[in-house]
């Protein structure tokens, strides 16, 4: 499953948590944070979802970076 979000402020990024703590892959686009806001927080914000639920980030463009919850082990 996928989600595409656009957070505007620091304060959208609970819906980035909420989703990828569900196990969809958010692409998280920030190039229309309001009054031109520093993307920083909400990238470091996402860097700890990824570090703590053990998935993995890509930066797909300028601002824009996709969250892929970890997958599961194939059995051996």
């Amino acid at each position: 499953m996928l989600k595409t979000l656009r957070p505007r402020s620091y304060s959208d990024v609970i819906h980035v948590g909420h989703y990828f703590c569900h196990d969809f892959t958010v692409v998280m686009d920030l190039t229309n944070l309001d009054d031109g806001g520093d993307p920083t927080p909400l990238v470091d914000f996402a860097a700890g979802l990824i570090v703590a639920r053990d998935g993995a980030m890509e930066k797909l463009a300028p601002n824009v970076f996709m969250l892929k919850p970890r997958q599961p082990r194939p059995d051996a």
